[in-house]
């Protein structure tokens, strides 16, 4: 595991050429599942004065809750049902005031999306959520976003499951469904549009930028369409025209459709940036 982090590392290094650190710092920290407060604190008190330039944060949105109270299970968060900022990492203003207090030590903030789906088919129907918002995973609606079932992928998806089924095949591990996550249907304008109003109220707060799950269950061109509407970083802590620093999730266990090498990078003429191919 060490390694591999440390290739992707190195990756990243040639593929995208400035993820905007500051004072030529240049690791970034996952704090998985951390507090939004916790990080700020963690920022001021240590990240900062030992010279780390970025936190990677878990996902933001808002997400279903899964189980009784002893039971969380991380994967919740991997499971939206609308783009609120409030997860059990904690609200919209804990987050904004996390971005701001990072951001003035020389800390960057990149951000956990998802949007390639919403939560899975068995979700259920309520307001089982972590900001309380009412969603019906039973018919594909999710008011708070808002989308219906006319958003997702199911007439695309040819598998009798509508799950993927063999992931030898790139029209299945991009049109069906991932361990029965609703997927959603990338190409349609209207929902690229709320994906790309999701990442650009992060850029607006002040993040630097994103790591995109599930990268490898989108069309390229979807993905490129997403990113090609993205705002320039905050200019209160970033220099004029600077972009957003993106890198993607794309496992690969070999033998299958689609790998890093595979997955084209985003194309330069919407952005002085590059896209990554490495999982980190």
């Amino acid at each position: 595991m060490k390694w591999l982090i440390l290739v992707a590392l190195f990756g990243l290094s040639l593929a995208q050429h400035n993820p905007h650190m500051k004072h030529g710092r240049t690791s970034i920290v996952h704090l998985f599942e951390w507090k939004w407060a916790d990080i700020a604190a963690e920022c001021e008190r240590y990240l900062a004065p030992n010279g780390f330039g970025g936190v990677q944060i878990s996902v933001p949105s808002e997400h279903i809750v899964l189980g009784d109270p002893v039971w969380r299970a991380w994967y919740q968060r991997y499971q939206p049902v609308s783009y609120n900022l409030c997860s059990r990492s904690g609200n919209e203003a804990q987050l904004r005031d996390m971005v701001t207090r990072c951001n003035n030590v020389g800390v960057n903030i990149y951000v956990d999306v998802v949007f390639n789906h919403m939560c899975g088919s068995g979700g259920g129907e309520g307001t089982h959520s972590s900001c309380g918002s009412w969603f019906s995973a039973t018919r594909e609606d999710f008011p708070a976003v808002p989308y219906s079932s006319w958003d997702f992928n199911d007439s695309k998806c040819k598998t009798a499951s509508g799950e993927i089924e063999n992931y030898g095949d790139a029209n299945q591990v991009r049109n069906c469904r991932l361990v029965g996550l609703l997927d959603l249907a990338l190409e349609k304008d209207y929902v690229r549009s709320k994906a790309a109003d999701y990442l650009n109220k992060l850029v607006d707060i002040g993040v630097a930028g994103f790591r995109v799950d599930t990268a490898k269950h989108m069309w390229p061109g979807d993905m490129q369409n997403v990113f090609g509407r993205l705002r320039n970083l905050n200019t209160k802590w970033f220099p004029s025209g600077s972009k957003p620093f993106i890198y993607q999730e794309v496992i690969d266990l070999g033998g299958e459709a689609i790998s890093p090498e595979s997955t084209p990078t985003w194309d330069e003429s919407l952005s002085s940036n590059t896209v990554p191919k490495w999982e980190i």
